[in-house]
């Protein structure tokens, strides 16, 4: 499957459009993980256990995404767009696009 952020896919051409495919992610944040962060925060540096939990969401997002247009019968999906956003402590990550058949 190819997933692109682009509208076309180059060397290829859309044979047919499938429709919207759509996957989320969302994930608790471990209060440890909360606190030494925060501590991150002070002291300056990354926070490598949020970036290993953005990580972790966005690649179930994806994959979601994939899933979905696989059922669809589309064999890949363009104009993929990534959204972050933490709800009550949570990380939610989104992935939309279209789901196409290329040639």
């Amino acid at each position: 499957m190819i997933v692109t952020t682009t509208p076309s896919i180059k060397g290829k051409t859309i044979a047919d459009y499938k429709g919207v495919v759509v996957g989320e992610a969302i994930l608790g944040a471990n209060v440890f993980r909360d606190i030494f962060a925060g501590i991150t925060d002070i002291i300056g540096g990354r926070s490598g256990a949020y970036e290993q939990e953005l990580g972790k969401a966005r690649d179930i997002a994806l994959k979601e995404l994939e899933d979905r247009a696989a059922v669809l019968g589309a064999n890949a999906v363009v104009g993929v767009d990534l959204d972050y956003e933490v709800i009550n402590n949570m990380l939610m990550v989104s992935a939309s696009g279209t789901a196409v058949l290329v040639k």
